[in-house]
Order: C-alpha cells, then sequence, then structure tokens
C-alpha cells in the first residue's frame, strides 16, 4: 500500500547545467484537504535521503518520517493545511533518478543522468504545484538540504512561498560540510564494486556505502550527545578478530550502516551530496543577501541548533538576518539541543511548538 502519487514532467525536461531527461517523473504525497480558493497549501521539501512519506494516512499507515510532526492537530495540521511531500528529483525514492530507466537506452541511467543542481529539485517541485492548481504557497517547509532547495526556489520564484520555514539548513555550504560529503563520496567511488557506477544489483558498494552513511551519522549528532550516550561503554563480547569493534559507539554506527544500506542508490546518493555542495544562493544576485532580500516572502521562521557542526548556528543566523533586510519578519530561534543537526528528526519537544505556533498564526 502507498499514498504516493506520481507527476510526470514535461518531456525533454531540461535541467540547469545543461542536461535533459526524457519522461521524468516525480513522486510526491498530500494530507489534508485544498479549500476552494487554493490558498491553504504547504510544501514541505526533504533532506537528502528521505521519501515523500513524510508521515502516515489513511493511504498508507506506515510511519513516517515526520510522523511527529505532520498530521492532525500536530504542528503541520493536516485539518487547516492542505501539505505536499515530494521526493527529490535524483532520489531513488519514486522520483526519477540515477537508479531509473532511462527510457532512451533502456538501461539503467547510472552516471548517465544528467548533472543536477538543488535549482532543479526546486523547479521540479514547482511542477507539482502547477498540477494541483496552487499559484501561491502559504507555507514552504525545508529542513537541510531541503531548506537549501526551499532558498532556490523562493530566490527562483519570488513571491510564491508567503511564509518560509527553514530549518538547519544553509545558503551555501561551508568547507567542513563539503568535506565531510566529500569523504563520504570518496568511499562510494573507490569501492571496487562501485565499477564507475555501474554496479550490479547484486554487487552493490556495499562497504564504501557503509563507511559513507557512518561518516554521515557522525557528522549528523554532537560530540557531546556521543559522549551522554555511550560515554566509554564496551560491547559484552570482546572482538574476535583484532581491531574489529569493541565499543557501544562502533556497534551503534555499525547498525545506523546496516538500516541504510540497501534501502538507497549509491549513485542518487552521489548525486545529491554533490548538489547540495553545488548550492550557493549567491549565484542568485551575486551575494546571499541580495537573493534573500529577492525572495518578497512575508514571515520566515528560522530555526539552527547550537551544536549543529554540519549547518553551524551562524548559517541560520545570517539565513535570518538577510531575510529582516529584505523586509521579511523574521522568528529566528537558535535552539540549545544536545542532539546536532538531526535534532529536527528527535528533539520534537523544542521544535514541534516553534513550528506549530508560528503556521498556527498565519
Amino acid at each position: 500500500m502507498t499514498a504516493s502519487q506520481f507527476l510526470d514532467l514535461p518531456s525533454p525536461y531540461t535541467l540547469r547545467r545543461g542536461g535533459s531527461l526524457h519522461g521524468a517523473r516525480l513522486a510526491y504525497e498530500t494530507w489534508g484537504t485544498l479549500n476552494a480558493s487554493a490558498s491553504n497549501a504547504i510544501l514541505i521539501l526533504t533532506g537528502l535521503s528521505p521519501s515523500a512519506h513524510a508521515a502516515s494516512s489513511t493511504a498508507d499507515p506506515q510511519q513516517g518520517w515526520w510522523e511527529a510532526m505532520l498530521g492532525k492537530g500536530k504542528a503541520i495540521d493536516s485539518e487547516r493545511w492542505f501539505v505536499i511531500c515530494v521526493n527529490s528529483l535524483g532520489s531513488c525514492k519514486g522520483s526519477t533518478g540515477p537508479a531509473s530507466i532511462n527510457p532512451e537506452s533502456g538501461r539503467v541511467y547510472r552516471l548517465d543522468f544528467p548533472e543536477l543542481t538543488l535549482e532543479d529539485v526546486a523547479e521540479s517541485a514547482r511542477h507539482v504545484l502547477e498540477h494541483l492548481g496552487i499559484k501561491r504557497l502559504a507555507g514552504l517547509i525545508g529542513p537541510s538540504m531541503g531548506g537549501m532547495s526551499a532558498l532556490a526556489f523562493a530566490v527562483m520564484f519570488p513571491g510564491v512561498a508567503q511564509n518560509l520555514v527553514l530549518i538547519s539548513t544553509a545558503p551555501y555550504s561551508l568547507p567542513f560540510a563539503t568535506a565531510i560529503r566529500s569523504l563520504q563520496r570518496e568511499s562510494i567511488r573507490r569501492d571496487p564494486n562501485w565499477n564507475g557506477g555501474n554496479y550490479a544489483d547484486s554487487h552493490w558498494p556495499e562497504q564504501g556505502f557503509r563507511t559513507a552513511r557512518k561518516l554521515g551519522m557522525i557528522s549528523y549528532r554532537s560530540a557531546a550527545e556521543w559522549r551522554d550516550r555511550f560515554g566509554r561503554k564496551r560491547l559484552n563480547t570482546r572482538p574476535e578478530q583484532p581491531f574489529e569493534r569493541e565499543f557501544e559507539i562502533e556497534a551503534y554506527l555499525e547498525a545506523q550502516a546496516d538500516r541504510f544500506v540497501g534501502s538507497f542508490d549509491p549513485n542518487s546518493y552521489l548525486y545529491l551530496s554533490r548538489a547540495m555542495d553545488w548550492f550557493d544562493l549567491s549565484d542568485h544576485g551575486g551575494a546571499v543577501e541580495i537573493a534573500l532580500a529577492r525572495m518578497q516572502a512575508r514571515r520566515a521562521l528560522v530555526i539552527g541548533v547550537s551544536t549543529d557542526i554540519l549547518f553551524p548556528i551562524e548559517q541560520q543566523r545570517e539565513i535570518a538576518e538577510g531575510l529582516r533586510n529584505g523586509g521579511t519578519v523574521v522568528d529566528y530561534f537558535p535552539l540549545p539541543s544536545i542532539q546536532g543537526h538531526d535534532a529536527f528528526l528527535v528533539d520534537f519537544e523544542r521544535f514541534s511548538p516553534l513550528v506549530g505556533n508560528f503556521l498556527g498564526s498565519l
């Protein structure tokens, strides 16, 4: 059972860096009811790996990746809002990406997939809105990579998103974040099974992908959380081989890799990861503050986390100040959560009231 709907994009569909796609589609899901004036729509753009299934529904009761935030009576209240969540172009969760069949060749795209940017992700999502008859959004929500895509959307289509909710995101990638993602991509590419992107379904670059996921998990949380959760705790069993895992933190990273590998396509990961590093809001006007001033948003909620090392708090402050200088009324909250970048996925006691109160005041 799935609640996913699919939209065929115009064919050929030209991407920002010059490539094109034929027969491309986007997967999306919706919650709530669009009112007669189509004025109660909220669009969610996701981080790197989530699907469009942000929350459960009657069509798909399986728990979604933002279950605690979206639904009747929750922060993103589906009784009031018509909520759309789009699986990013380039992903492998229903939308066309490197793991999809290229209709021109009849084979999987792999590295024949054209160069992808977050502007492409944003622009393709606009087609979903047009398909649904939505000319203007009551709210545009983007956490992490989704926040970058939301910034791209807002500057490319000024005034379409009246209100912005930008969570743990950035107007460009800082060197530390680029370095982490570069190492993740390298670990995948250097796995012998990657085979220049032409890996078989039975021989994925599993070890490289596992390392990439572990690096990601290390950057998604804070050192303080690792200390409080795991400390110096050791496993109950001694390693059978020299240098095998013996600390609980190692077992945790192994378990995270087990859950992720096999559920996401490595080439899709490469493309979306690189798109994040390519993104720079200053490309839209010559400076970040110019781009932010062009968005014509009425209000914005900008949330960051003090322990986020991947999207540090000064980047959310830069977004808030730039929007405010451009005439947007901004609520800015630097949260003290210990859970780092992933706090928006787990620290609902802090995030839910902020998002709920902001949307409730619209």
